[in-house]
């Protein structure tokens, strides 16, 4: 039976580039996303499977497993995010229950359902957080205790479910993505931020997507529990 990494918000700026990634080194892979067009043409760009739908269907996971048709899983990278950016002062209780709906509680559906299907082939999940968690940044009180609960997801999995499947975490800063296209429209601002890093630059898609195929593969088979900081070294010498 052939063998898939399920890629979940694959037609972002770092699913997109993962699911390249994979085709370029003879893995397949399925690719799960809400727009059906993108998802659709992505999939037949690289020969891939896939199925279209939302994290926030009721139905997600039914969707999925029937697409796959009994094919074994193994690695998953669930690839969604948001940028929920709001002062303090406004931010609501529905602000904090539609960030977990979105990065948190899908997260744990789709492990559930797919786990002894990923403890039977040794795999890897590889999972999202944000710089925001390790430093401090205003008006980032909803995003980064929502991703800081997902940190904590990955290190207690990554206990509970060794020795037959790793967990580990990337935590990246504001990289050029269509979530954060609106805060790149200006050039100044674009630069501004782009300084703000050692490195002197913005990240893509790829930088993560690099390190997440990394992490999917069996040459980081004694890697498991960390949260791995994509960022032009902001959080540790910005």
């Amino acid at each position: 039976m052939s063998k898939k990494i399920l890629i979940i918000g694959a037609t972002g700026s770092v699913g997109s580039a993962l699911s390249g990634l994979l085709k370029q080194d003879g893995i397949d892979a399925h690719l799960v996303a809400k727009n059906k067009d993108e998802v659709s043409k992505l999939s037949d760009k690289y020969g891939f499977s896939h199925t279209s739908t939302s994290v926030l269907d009721s139905d997600f996971l039914e969707k999925i497993h029937s697409d796959l048709n009994d094919v074994d899983i193994q690695g998953l990278a669930y690839c969604v995010g948001s940028i929920d950016l709001k002062p303090f002062n406004l931010v609501t209780k529905k602000d904090y229950l539609n960030c977990f709906d979105l990065n948190f509680f899908p997260v744990i559906d789709l492990i559930k359902k797919f786990q002894e299907n990923l403890k039977k082939n040794k795999s890897s999940i590889v999972l999202f957080s944000t710089i925001a968690v390790k430093q401090g940044f205003p008006n980032h009180s909803i995003i980064s205790p929502v991703k800081a609960s997902l940190e904590g997801l990955t290190i207690s999995l990554a206990s509970e479910l060794a020795p037959n499947v790793r967990v580990n975490c990337i935590a990246p800063s504001l990289s050029k993505s269509k979530m954060a296209d609106k805060m790149f429209k200006n050039p100044k601002i674009t630069e501004a931020i782009a300084k703000q890093h050692p490195l002197k630059r913005l990240g893509q898609g790829k930088d993560s997507a690099e390190l997440a195929k990394f992490l999917l593969s069996d040459h980081s088979s004694w890697i498991t529990g960390q949260v791995i900081g994509v960022d032009g070294g902001r959080s540790s010498i910005g």
